[in-house]
């Protein structure tokens, strides 16, 4: 099974962002995380609602991100959020997902995201990355040492690349996550290979 996961940003995408998700999903990624931060609440409804279709029966797990309220009313069963946000949030309404994530950036962010009830989290950036630029990364020691004391799965995102996607894995982190990657290249089975 696949440990890599795609998180999306149509901003970046080369080409038609619909097209590129229904390629996503008939890839052999672990997930797919529909980001879209730039997005208002109704524009991401109306996303999300055409990214399900796109993804039902597909063994790539679609999870939505930012708007549990959104998720909640598309029946979404997964869901990522800012911690922020996750922590704000009363824990039965988030009872009803059986994935449940949060961006963490600590190993005190892991501890607060396995109180609120997570079933995995996102841990950054862990190289520099375009996308935080001028963010050093907090390298492959600090991931070990989160991998180690973590609770549940921890997935490893910022500035992942063929070249140093190795060491990640060493570090323990359960899943790999991309982003630029995904959104640019066309040769999406040799970019799944190069990191697999």
């Amino acid at each position: 099974m696949s440990d890599i996961v795609c998180v999306t940003s149509s901003e970046q995408c080369s080409g038609d962002f619909i097209d590129r998700l229904k390629r996503l999903a008939d890839s052999p990624l672990y997930a797919v995380i529909l980001r879209e931060k730039q997005l208002d609440e109704g524009q991401y409804a109306s996303l999300a609602s055409r990214a399900i279709e796109i993804f039902d029966g597909s063994d790539v797990r679609l999870i939505l991100h930012n708007f549990p309220y959104v998720a909640m009313a598309v029946g979404a069963k997964r869901l990522h959020l800012p911690l922020k946000k996750l922590v704000s949030m009363p824990r039965a309404q988030l009872s009803g997902f059986e994935m449940l994530g949060a961006s963490c950036h600590s190993l005190s962010d892991i501890r607060a995201a396995e109180e609120a009830g997570c079933t995995y989290v996102t841990l950054g950036n862990i190289f520099e990355t375009s996308c935080k630029a001028g963010l050093a990364g907090k390298g492959t020691e600090f991931l070990k040492e989160c991998c180690a004391m973590s609770e549940i799965p921890v997935w490893a995102i910022g500035g992942i690349t063929a070249q140093n996607v190795a060491s990640v894995r060493k570090a323990g982190a359960s899943c790999v996550c991309s982003m630029g990657a995904f959104m640019h290249s066309e040769g999406l089975g040799a970019l799944i290979k190069s990191l697999g």
